[in-house]
């Protein structure tokens, strides 16, 4: 489920930064799950996906226990300009 896209820029040192959009992914077994599902939903429809940052974790509690992991992720792709 993406959830921004921040179009390419370029760094302090004139390199262009890739592109990147947040995904959150959520499961019932484990942050690596919930990581692997959010990459998994964002490929789906973003092609040339490059890396995968984790910006933040936590956790849904229910009844006092652990009932969902999510994570939220920065993933940069490549993209084609069509020029």
């Amino acid at each position: 489920m993406p959830a921004a896209h921040t179009p390419s820029r370029k760094e302090s040192d004139g390199r262009r930064r890739p592109p990147r959009t947040e995904v959150i992914g959520v499961s019932s077994e484990s942050w690596e799950a919930a990581a692997r599902n959010a990459v998994e939903t964002a490929a789906k429809t973003v092609r040339d996906l490059r890396v995968a940052e984790v910006v933040r974790e936590d956790v849904t509690i229910e009844n006092g226990a652990i009932s969902a992991f999510r994570v939220r992720l920065d993933i940069s792709f490549e993209y084609e300009s069509g020029a």
